[in-house]
């Protein structure tokens, strides 16, 4: 897919101002630039590029010396207004030879550009083998920008996005948001097969494998996730000597960024009344201080906050919570406390070095379902899921990683909002194992080796699990995301899901040695109730993990036992996150027997 001429129109007007600003019109040799020229060049930093290119030309007819000069000069100058045919006629004549080193790749760049507008790649490619690390920033930037260009056009999207990969951490703001966007809008055009290839062969950490996942999802694919089982809980090796255990960096100031107002005022309540409360039973030594800084409802909003805590002393900060705000905050040039986001990058980018990206995300869910039920020895799935945005991410990362595995999916289907009958449904998804009446029985109709995985609500898992009972399928497995249990005990209503078993935070059932009993906070707060339980865990973990980034960052062996689950970094700084299984009987959900069961680091 190859770039919009607008997009093309945005990103090289940045990558042009920025070569004004690197300075690139000083006269070789002695001789000063005399005053046409000076007129020449003011006329260009006012913008009236035009005219700069005819007094450039005109320059050049009376200055023999100095002719290839300010041909080059006024074909930067008719660049700049988006006249390539203006471009080539400066060009006409002019010769690398008869240039200084210096101006050299200027000339190469825009002689790069004409043959990429007459579609000559080869040449294109030729005139970009430029030694990046003898250019200016300015000429580097748009030496990549340009060679993403040819690489595209040559038809190798892969290496295309590959160079923008490289291009993106010079880029701000819009400009790289602009450019994400055409890493993946790249990597969608490549065989969702061959991107799976490309991604196998990644090493750990690689920025690409993000925007894979997301050119994926477009055609409502993923990556299948590398589930890793740290075994080395932190603070608890280095000896008496060690202050607080092994890897505790404690900060002096934290900031918590969260919005205060607006949509997610509600989910911010949760988190905030979390880590305040991961706070007041912090027993190491020397607790930090703790302020709150209002992340309103915006990216430009995230970042002022982050500006204003930093400025207020700052040394770590906890937020933002929403995805474009999380992009916006990773994307400064320089962020001089670390952060803990709580949300993922709205584009999948890795985190800043020093910084970690920390969420309740589904797809960690589908993927984690779809292992355990590869554990359990079921190789065969179908997957059912509601007909929504959190559901359809759990359904496709549980699809690759079942696949993944070896696993089958021999079916799909999703659920309308507001639909009771599903009996449709269940057909479809179910279509290739045999039916009760066929097979002759209830037994024969559910195979050993087969089960169900479900994401939806809990007033549609209390529709369907019966109904997929009545439609013979007594004895299958089903398994789940959280998002089915509505986090209070209520057997009444939830005894229909008897069997069924979830993935979840397991604070939710006290399976977390050394944190306050989920009881007797959800008593005391109501945030801390239902299904705001788990921001309100989400909240403790990140308080929690701030003290222990850095060594995580280093030992991705080591696990912090939190509220959410088994917490690592994936080794790209994302917290990775092992949940804890439940299966509902007699309408209460209890942790199943075996699954994890996790302890406190020892201070």
């Amino acid at each position: 897919m190859h770039t919009t001429s607008r997009t093309l129109r945005c990103l090289l007007a940045v990558l042009a101002a920025a070569l004004l600003l690197g300075g690139c019109a000083e006269l070789p040799g002695n001789r000063d630039n005399g005053p046409a020229a000076s007129e020449a060049e003011q006329w260009f930093k006012n913008g009236e590029f035009d005219r700069a290119g005819q007094a450039f030309m005109d320059i050049a007819e009376g200055d023999r010396e100095y002719r290839d000069h300010y041909r080059l000069r006024a074909a930067e100058a008719f660049h700049e207004e988006g006249n390539l045919n203006a471009v080539a006629w400066a060009l006409d004549g002019v010769k690398a030879r008869r240039l200084p080193e210096a101006e050299q790749p200027r000339l190469d760049l825009l002689e790069a550009e004409l043959a990429l507008s007459k579609k000559d790649t080869q040449r294109a490619l030729t005139l970009l083998t430029l030694d990046e690390t003898k250019l200016s920033r300015p000429l580097r930037l748009r030496t990549l920008e340009l060679r993403a260009r040819a690489q595209a056009l040559a038809g190798d999207p892969f290496a295309s996005a590959r160079t923008r990969a490289a291009l993106n951490p010079a880029l701000q703001g819009k400009d790289r948001e602009r450019n994400e966007n055409q890493i993946v809008d790249t990597l969608a055009s490549i065989d969702a097969e061959m991107l799976k290839q490309q991604a196998a062969s990644l090493l750990p950490g690689d920025a690409l494998r993000a925007y894979i996942d997301l050119a994926l999802r477009r055609s409502g694919q993923a990556l299948a996730q590398g589930i890793t089982q740290p075994g080395l809980p932190v603070g608890t090796q280095g000896g008496a000597n060690a202050m607080n255990g092994e890897g505790y960096r404690p900060a002096r100031v934290i900031a918590l960024l969260l919005p205060i107002d607006g949509q997610l005022k509600a989910v911010a309540q949760a988190v905030r009344d979390g880590v305040f409360a991961a706070y007041f039973s912090d027993t190491h030594t020397s607790r930090p201080e703790l302020r709150v800084y209002d992340a309103g409802n915006s990216a430009a909003d995230a970042i002022s906050a982050y500006q204003h805590a930093v400025a207020d002393g700052a040394d770590h900060v906890i937020g933002p919570l929403r995805r474009d705000a999380v992009s916006a905050v990773f994307a400064q040039s320089q962020l001089t406390a670390p952060v803990l986001a709580l949300n993922l990058p709205e584009r999948g980018e890795a985190p800043p070095p020093g910084s970690a990206a920390f969420g309740l995300n589904p797809d960690t869910e589908g993927a984690q379902a779809a292992q355990h039920m590869l554990d359990r020895g079921l190789n065969h799935a179908a997957i059912i899921a509601a007909d929504s945005d959190w559901a359809e991410r759990a359904a496709a990362a549980f699809h690759a990683q079942f696949e993944a595995g070896q696993g089958s999916v021999i079916g799909e289907s999703r659920l309308k909002a507001g639909e009771l009958n599903f009996a449709a449904n269940i057909k479809n998804a179910l279509a290739t194992l045999p039916t009760p009446s066929a097979a002759g029985g209830n037994d024969a109709a559910n195979p050993a080796n087969s089960g169900v995985f479900i994401s939806m609500t809990p007033q549609q898992a209390r529709l369907f699990v019966p109904q997929l009972k009545l439609a013979g399928y007594v004895n299958l497995p089903v398994f789940a995301t959280s998002h089915l249990f509505g986090g209070l005990t209520n057997p009444g209503m939830d005894r229909d899901l008897d069997g069924v078993e979830f993935c979840d935070a397991p604070w939710l059932f006290d399976a977390v040695v050394g944190l306050p009993h989920h009881g007797d906070i959800a008593n005391s707060l109501e945030s801390a109730r239902g299904a705001g339980a788990r921001l309100f865990a989400m909240g403790m973990d990140a308080y929690a993990l701030v003290p222990y980034l850095e060594w995580m960052s280093q030992h991705h062996d080591a696990y912090l036992p939190g509220a959410t689950g088994q917490l690592g970094n994936d080794g790209s700084g994302r917290i990775q996150r092992l949940l804890t299984w439940a299966r509902f009987s007699e309408g209460v959900a209890t942790p199943v027997s075996g699954s994890l069961q996790v302890g406190a680091p020892t201070p």
